[in-house]
């Protein structure tokens, strides 16, 4: 899950903007988990498709 659309329970903002103490700590928590821990389901799904195209243009070169 992206931080981007999660809404803090301590200031009622979203947590994407840092406005307290608890959103800058549930952000830089969520930043830190993983490589793409920080990116949209977009960006993900367009990582994606880069690799499919790219292990189909290894698969006609190969044969």
């Amino acid at each position: 899950m992206t931080y981007d659309r999660l809404v803090c329970a301590n200031c009622a903002a979203p947590v994407s903007e840092g406005r307290c103490r608890v959103c800058r700590a549930s952000r830089e928590r969520m930043q830190e988990q993983g490589l793409f821990a920080g990116l949209n389901p977009a960006m993900l799904i367009a990582l994606m498709v880069i690799l499919v195209a790219a292990l189909a243009l290894l698969a006609h070169q190969a044969v």
